[in-house]
């Protein structure tokens, strides 16, 4: 489902030469839920009626300056009481305009936010490895303690001290 409301507004977007302006006012509502705890129980929560939603909703749109193609997407998809899936359908988004610009996206886990710098030096290494742009999607973990967890496509390079640990934790359980 949540495919194909992305594919459509991908469509829309395309078409209206949007694509970019609707990815990042997506993103910028997916990183408010993810902020809120009311915003995400709204979003997630069966218990409000669709008209509720709606309205609080838009008070949120308004507030947070998401307009245009986007917010008459997310009113639509609040309305067919879609609203729960808007984060698989951000993610479907993000997928659609990666295929459609070339670009690969690897999913990073961080146990504390990266520096600018670090960012860009990782974009190029893994574009130096695929030969593709790479979009990155960072997700800070404190629990890997240090170094990063690296997806790309079907690969996973796993630098991080909490695996390294659990390696040298099962080794000496096998030496007694």
């Amino acid at each position: 489902m949540a495919g194909r409301y992305a594919t459509a507004l991908f469509d829309l977007a395309r078409e209206s030469n949007a694509i970019d302006a609707v990815k990042a006012d997506l993103e910028r509502f997916d990183a408010l839920v993810a902020e809120s705890a009311d915003l995400n129980r709204l979003v997630r929560s069966p218990v409000f009626s669709a008209d509720e939603q709606l309205a609080a909703l838009s008070a949120v749109l308004e507030r947070a300056g998401i307009g245009g193609l986007t917010a008459k997407f997310l009113k639509l998809i609040t309305s067919n009481r879609r609203l729960f899936a808007v984060h698989d359908m951000v993610r479907a988004y993000r997928k659609l305009v990666a295929a459609h610009k070339g670009e690969a996206t690897a999913d990073v886990t961080v146990a504390d936010a990266l520096k600018d710098e670090h960012l860009g030096a990782l974009r190029a290494a893994l574009k130096s490895v695929g030969s593709k742009d790479v979009d990155l999607n960072v997700k800070v973990d404190p629990t890997i303690i240090g170094g990063l967890v690296v997806k790309l496509g079907s690969r996973m390079v796993d630098t991080s001290l909490r695996t390294k640990l659990n390696a040298i934790r099962h080794a000496m359980k096998e030496a007694r």
